[in-house]
Parts: C-alpha cells; sequence; structure tokens
C-alpha cells in the first residue's frame, strides 16, 4: 500500500481544498439560514469535477480511484461538511445507474449528476423503521408497462429539493423481507408525489424530509437490478458511501482542529501563549492523533475498493467511529475557544450540529458494530 499521494491527486485535492476555503467557507451559515443549498454552487463543483469523480469518462466523470474521491470529499468537508451530502449523493446514485439502469438511462441521468444539474437522493428509510432497513411497506405494484408506487419515505436528505433518485419499494410479499425488494430510478416532478420538510438541529441546508407517492406510475425499464433483488443488489454500494460519510465528518473535525492549533498558539492567558499550558495542548494532541488514525482507516477502506477486495467490516467502522469522533473533536475545539464558539460568530456550533446527525443517517453506530460482528463470526452473530 503506498501512502504518498500523485500529481494528480494533489492537483485535484488543491482545487477542492481552495473551492472550499473561498467558495464554501464563507457563506456556510448562510445557506443553513437559508434551508437549501446553492444550485449555482452545485453546478460549480460539477464544472470543476468535484461530483462523482470516479464515475466512467463515458458518463461525463473522471474515471479516477476512489481514494481520489474521499481526499475531494474531505476537503469539500472543511468547507461546509452538507456539500458532501450532495457529492456523496452523486458517487452513490450514479454508480448505482451507471451499475443498474440501462444504458440509455444511465446515459440521460447520470450526466446530469455529475455536472449538478440535477440533484440525487436515496429513498430507503420508512416511518416504521430506519434501522430495520429491509421491513418496507412501500408498495410497487406491477400494472403491464408501469410500476405503481404507494407509500411514504421519511428522513430523506434533499427530499425538499432533490430532483431524481433511487425508491426502494416492495414488490414481493412483506414476507419475502429482502428478496421481495426491488429499486426503482423515479424523477420527483412525477404526479402524484408530495414533499414535507422537517426543522432538524442541524445540517439544515439540506432539506431533510418525507416523500409521499400517491398512485405514481414509473415505466418498468426503470427499475434497477432484477425485481425483487434490489435491497441485495444495490445495497452494496452503501459500503462505499460509508467511507466518504467518514471522510465528511473528518473534514469538518481536522478544519477545526488546524484553526484550534492556530488559535492557542496566538491567544495568550496569564501572560503565555493558550498553547503552553498541557491543559490546552494534550487534549488537541489526542484529538489529532485519533483523526489520523480514523483517516487512514477510510483511505483504506477506499483502497480496498479500489482493489475489489473485501471491505464491508471497514466500511462499517469508519461509519460509526469517524461520525463520534468528528462531533467529540468539534466539541474540544468549540471548548477551547470558550464563549465566543458557543455563539454563531464561529462556524464550531453549526459543524458540531452538522455533523451529529451522520450518528444517525446511514446507520447507527449499533448497526455499523452488527454488521462488523457479522463479517468476523458470520450470521451467529445475528441478533436472534
Amino acid at each position: 500500500m503506498d501512502f504518498a499521494c500523485s500529481a494528480e491527486q494533489n492537483a485535484i485535492v488543491e482545487t477542492a481544498t481552495r473551492f472550499a476555503r473561498e467558495r464554501l467557507e464563507p457563506n456556510y451559515r448562510a445557506r443553513e439560514k437559508a434551508g437549501c443549498i446553492d444550485r449555482e454552487i452545485a453546478k460549480e463543483m460539477g464544472a470543476m469535477g468535484l461530483l462523482g469523480p470516479e464515475l466512467p469518462q463515458r458518463l461525463g466523470g473522471l474515471g479516477v480511484d476512489r481514494v481520489t474521491t474521499g481526499l475531494i470529499v474531505e476537503a469539500i468537508g472543511g468547507g461546509d461538511v452538507n456539500l458532501c451530502y450532495h457529492a456523496i449523493n452523486v458517487s452513490l446514485v450514479g454508480q448505482i445507474v451507471a451499475e443498474h439502469a440501462g444504458d440509455d438511462l444511465a446515459a440521460q441521468w447520470v450526466p446530469q449528476m455529475i455536472s449538478g444539474q440535477k440533484l440525487p437522493y436515496i429513498a430507503l428509510t420508512e416511518p416504521r423503521g430506519g434501522s430495520d432497513a429491509a421491513n418496507l411497506i412501500m408498495k410497487a405494484a406491477r400494472e403491464g408497462d408501469h410500476y405503481v408506487l404507494n407509500g411514504e419515505k421519511a428522513s430523506i436528505t434533499f427530499a425538499t429539493q432533490a430532483d431524481i433518485g433511487v425508491i426502494f419499494a416492495r414488490t414481493g410479499t412483506v414476507d419475502a423481507g429482502a428478496k421481495g425488494i426491488s429499486a426503482f430510478l423515479v424523477s420527483l416532478d412525477m404526479p402524484g408525489i408530495s414533499r414535507t420538510a422537517f426543522d432538524d438541529m442541524g445540517s439544515r441546508s439540506v432539506g431533510r424530509g418525507s416523500l409521499f407517492f400517491d398512485g405514481v406510475r414509473v415505466p418498468a425499464s426503470h427499475r434497477l437490478g432484477d425485481e425483487g433483488r434490489g435491497f441485495v443488489q444495490v445495497m452494496q454500494g452503501f459500503d462505499f458511501s460509508r467511507a466518504l460519510i467518514g471522510l465528511q465528518c473528518l473534514g469538518a473535525a481536522k478544519k477545526s482542529l488546524e484553526e484550534t492549533w492556530a488559535y492557542t498558539k496566538d491567544r495568550r492567558a496569564f501572560d503565555k501563549p493558550l498553547i503552553t499550558f498541557q491543559g490546552v495542548s494534550f487534549p488537541l494532541a489526542e484529538a489529532e492523533t485519533f483523526l489520523e488514525a480514523a483517516r487512514l482507516l477510510c483511505l483504506k477502506t477506499l483502497w480496498l475498493k479500489d482493489h475489489d477486495l473485501p471491505h464491508t467490516a471497514e466500511a462499517a467502522m469508519c461509519k460509526w467511529w469517524a461520525a463520534k469522533l468528528a462531533a467529540e473533536i468539534i466539541q474540544t475545539c468549540l471548548l477551547t475557544h470558550g464563549h465566543s464558539a458557543y455563539s454563531g460568530s464561529l462556524p464550531y456550533e453549526q459543524r458540531l450540529r452538522d455533523v451529529l446527525g451522520l450518528q444517525i443517517g446511514d446507520g447507527t453506530a449499533q448497526i455499523m458494530k452488527l454488521i462488523i460482528a457479522r463479517q468476523k463470526v458470520g450470521r451467529s452473530a445475528v441478533p436472534a
């Protein structure tokens, strides 16, 4: 395993870091107040190759490795952790559509996601269960050349503003469990779809909410993968997104640490720089150590995916640990800055609120630990 970045990776990361600093940081709070992402910013990200860079060149991607995608996500997270949701969704949904949709359908939609023209979403969770992801009741009934969708999807990222994405619905019986679920590519401008917004603690620019489907007719050609196999086939992509989520959180934590090291070096108390007090420097040193370890785990997971090696357990480790660690590091930085960071004059309180939700979304720590245990000892680790 080579720990050195190539010249191409360094150039891409430098571009992403500069973009995060100059275009994302200044309006981080403004986007929260607006409650939505800036579509022009999304288009800029697309034009710069920062969305779905690992996707095939024939569909508008750069065809780079997944490690490079992770480094881009980390850089973006330092400027606005919420814009990473967009980048990750393009990678996840784009990969699903590229691999499981027909060629014409992929050619129609994936380039629009990569360019930032269309905002993708993925709809799996329902009100009756989040962690029990296969326990779905939303129905997709076959009627000739269409499927008719009825039901509700809850806690959906970009629910209030997304354009196109992947819906999971039951085409088989409830008793069939995961084997009775199919996936569909659905545009949210279709008749019969309505939306509601959540009033969340953090990541307000993401516009999380619910989607309601009332007799929505989706062409059978928009089914992704085999009928009844969508959950099994498509969920494999979540290992990739979980590693990216880890770097999304760590990007915000890394930026917070860099700022706090500089602050404690310049700020004086009792006629000395704050950094001379071990009560200040030691927590930051510990945070730096844990961050580096978690970051390497995320990059290793992406490296494993690039080499077609098993990485399910590692991805689950990234998801639960990096999200938790990032919140702890940002809180440490907030407390080090004192009362000014508790107010809205510095970004720490918003960063803390924004990363907290990622300890829930895309799989809780408890579910991730079950996945790790199952990967180590098999089904015997599953609770009876």
